[in-house]
């Protein structure tokens, strides 16, 4: 196919970019497990770190991000993250510690303000224009 000079490509054109699906397990300080799927990843991880949405992860506290897998079809993941949600949670702690022992958090420094990042940037959870002061104090 052939690009525009901007990189992308023509208008009209049937080209979209790959979607990709992301099955995750978040946890907290007590290593509680939470098991869901979502299209955006960080965006996601976002909302559970700044507890933007109702119900078992805003209630249990859980923050940090320790395992994921990208799946580039909507079906393969919905029948991964079910059959992550079936495990025992012992086998869910080994898939865990199989790919990061230390159960470190995945997304640290995701969120991280770069010193040549300019001091206005979007919330990615509101879509509001924001000042990176506003934004980093409010975490």
């Amino acid at each position: 196919m052939r690009l525009r000079s901007n990189g992308k490509p023509p208008k009209g054109s049937m080209y979209s970019p790959p979607k990709f699906y992301y099955v995750y397990i978040m946890t907290d300080r007590s290593k509680t497990l939470y098991t869901g799927i979502t299209s955006n990843l960080e965006n996601r991880v976002f909302d559970h770190k700044h507890k933007t949405r109702p119900g078992f992860t805003l209630r249990y506290k859980i923050d940090r991000l320790v395992y994921f897998e990208r799946f580039g079809d909507v079906h393969a993941a919905i029948a991964r993250e079910k059959q992550i949600k079936g495990l025992m949670r012992i086998k869910k702690i080994a898939l865990i510690v199989s790919m990061n022992p230390e159960w470190k958090d995945l997304s640290d420094g995701w969120y991280i303000r770069h010193r040549y990042q300019p001091d206005k940037c979007i919330d990615p959870s509101s879509r509001i224009l924001r000042h990176a002061q506003d934004s980093a104090s409010s975490g």
